[in-house]
């Protein structure tokens, strides 16, 4: 029996202890070795960059901001631009260090800048926060009093300096408002955000309109002042200055005359109720000009917006004026919705060109009557006639015979034409609106249902459950009943039928340049969708359009009666669309002429504006003689009773 040497009496070492032993004396020697490889990679191998980094955390990076890029029309015409103005901040190094002389600092500051002592401590707390070594900010675009009152007095004011930044510049105030969009800081919430990577705190974005869907163009890239700090942040000095890269400029297809001529005649039609309109090329969908009414400022956001002026421009009962009614408004469309009827009916068979139909002032479906305004019949009329005089019960028949057919084809051309989806403009906001049918029915009656059991209620008000009736078929072909498009929606739709079946992606940007006004990048819009439109029944359509503005007893002729139909051809219809007991009904005119070098759609809807004869045609001719005669000419109201 084998014994340890040195110790005869001692136990003996097993085989299995031995292996143990051998074991932990190689875990332990493989261990060293990683700790010492490690020493000698960080020693040897790494220790001149780790020693830059730890000379880096004496350096502090201060963002200086790049101007953005401007925004012209197509004609170069400029509609954003930068101003330098002058802000004032609190140099944090330079701030007494002495509790009492600071509070004393920010009460004579306050004074200056009218703002509370207590607002500047919390500013100053919350912006050191945020960057600890950066100036803070108090106040932006300080006016020049003030300035130099506090330029003279600088030993009363340590620590505070004076320093320039870029603001936004609207020389055209109002105009184009909606279009151009907000600038503003950006927020926690975007910083978080795939499209912001690399975006700083503090970088002036868009927020909103053309500034938010170009912001990567008109942002530019920011410099920096690089400072140097010791090991308790202290501010040591500035080390070096990179100079910020401007951004690029916008080119739009806006014409800034038909832009402010739209903008003047859609305020003026409506007498202060809020309204809207789109004029657009039909070949391309260039927006060449659209607005909403009431519009706002858009300087109010260039600096930051108190809370109550905020309020104010999203308050109803201000109008909403934030609120872009040409792409997120959504409304009955009345008559103007009787060419997609016309059209779904020409090409299921239900009518022909020359079909004609009784038009007594009523039509009777199940236990409903359905009658024209006044009971009014039109008397026995075709389909170009119907269109001509606005014939409510031509229509009404064609929505009822149109619902016994398999596949919904009425809501299916609606669709077809884009209504109902996403118009797919480079801006923020458009709505695709509501072509109702018994699918959505059928669902809003589910999400009543559900809502009552959830709220154990009696009723939520979403729906009232019924099934989709052929009387809801009747009311959506005279643009009524559940339907819900935007003006922008209904220029698309028009367009298509003078182009003859192109479905148009409506857009603002043409290109990009640089700031000597050369071109960078042109900004191609996405294809447009082809549809089918026989060209037989387009012809029938159009010669009903045309008969409406421009031969007597049409719904629009009377606003276009000294026209010149020979030369620029008008082909529009009204729209009168009820909007809820007690409420004035919503006006509405779709136009659209066929000008070889210059073609144009336009679409007008005025809140309350009744009649489409009497409010949204004549600012959709004023919009026409702005485009082709190179003025707006008189505002003409065409008579009452027509729709």
């Amino acid at each position: 029996m084998m014994t340890t040497p040195g110790n005869d009496g001692g136990r003996p070492i097993t085989p299995q202890l031995a292996l143990r032993v051998a074991v932990l004396g190689g875990i332990a020697l493989v261990m060293f070795a990683i700790v010492f490889f490690r020493l000698w990679f960080l020693q040897v191998l790494s220790g001149d960059e780790y020693v830059s980094q730890a000379n880096d955390n004496r350096v502090r990076e201060i963002r200086i901001q790049a101007p953005r890029g401007d925004i012209v029309d197509r004609d170069g015409r400029v509609l954003v631009t930068n101003r330098q103005a002058t802000v004032v901040q609190l140099e944090p190094g330079k701030l007494p260090a002495d509790n009492a002389e600071r509070k004393a600092l920010y009460r004579r500051l306050g004074e200056v800048l009218r703002m509370d002592p207590i607002e500047i401590s919390r500013e100053v707390n919350r912006q050191r926060r945020i960057l600890p070594y950066a100036n803070v900010t108090l106040d932006v675009d300080a006016p020049r009093a003030v300035l130099n009152y506090l330029q003279e007095r600088k030993r009363e004011f340590p620590g505070v300096t004076i320093a320039d930044q870029y603001l936004r510049r609207y020389p055209r105030k109002e105009l184009a408002a909606h279009l151009v969009g907000t600038v503003g800081q950006i927020n926690p919430d975007q910083l978080k955000q795939k499209r912001y990577k690399g975006v700083k705190q503090g970088t002036v974005i868009g927020q909103s309109g053309i500034e938010w869907q170009y912001d990567r163009y008109l942002r530019g890239t920011d410099g920096a002042q690089l400072l140097q700090v010791d090991s308790m942040g202290g501010y040591k000095g500035v080390l070096r200055r990179r100079q910020p890269v401007p951004g690029q400029n916008l080119k739009l297809s806006l014409d800034l005359s038909l832009q402010e001529v739209g903008q003047e005649a859609v305020a003026q039609a409506g007498g202060g109720q809020p309204g809207a309109f789109v004029a657009m090329d039909p070949r391309n969908g260039q927006i060449l000009a659209m607005g909403s009414y009431p519009s706002f400022d858009p300087s109010l956001f260039a600096k930051p917006i108190s809370e109550e002026k905020y309020k104010q421009l999203t308050s109803e009962a201000n109008g909403s004026p934030l609120f872009d009614r040409a792409i997120g408004g959504l409304y009955p469309t009345g008559s103007t919705f009787k060419p997609i009827t016309a059209l779904a009916a020409l090409e299921q068979g239900i009518i022909t060109p020359s079909t004609v139909i009784n038009d007594t002032g009523c039509l009777t479906v199940g236990f409903t009557e359905f009658c024209s305004p006044g009971d009014r019949g039109a008397g026995a009329v075709n389909l170009a006639a119907a269109l001509k005089v606005s014939s409510d019960v031509y229509f009404y028949i064609l929505g009822r015979d149109l619902n016994e057919l398999e596949g919904q084809p009425l809501q299916k051309t609606a669709r077809r034409l884009g209504l109902g989806r996403d118009p797919g403009i480079d801006l923020p906001g458009a709505q695709p609106g509501t072509v109702p049918d018994r699918a959505w029915r059928a669902e809003r009656g589910r999400l009543e249902r559900q809502c009552r059991r959830k709220r154990k209620v009696d009723s939520c008000g979403i729906s009232d459950m019924r099934p989709w009736s052929t009387g809801d078929n009747v009311n959506l072909a005279v643009g009524q009943g559940d339907l819900q498009a935007s003006p922008l929606q209904m220029a698309i739709a028009y367009a298509a039928l003078a182009n003859g079946g192109k479905v148009v992606r409506p857009h603002l940007g043409l290109s990009i340049e640089d700031s000597q006004g050369r071109l960078v990048q042109e900004i191609d819009p996405p294809s447009p969708r082809s549809v089918h439109i026989p060209e037989d029944a387009r012809q029938a359509i159009l010669q009903g359009l045309h008969a409406a503005a421009s031969e007597p007893g049409g719904t629009s002729a009377d606003v276009f009666a000294d026209w010149p139909h020979d030369r620029y051809p008008v082909y529009g219809k009204t729209g009168t669309a009820e909007r809820g007991a007690g409420r004035p009904d919503q006006s509405w005119y779709v136009a659209f002429v066929p000008d070889k070098s210059r073609p144009i759609v336009v679409a007008v809807t005025i809140e309350g504006g009744g009649w489409g004869a009497t409010s949204a045609a004549p600012a959709a001719r004023q919009i026409l003689s702005q485009w082709y005669l190179g003025h707006k000419g008189e505002f003409i109201r065409g008579e009452s009773h027509t729709q």
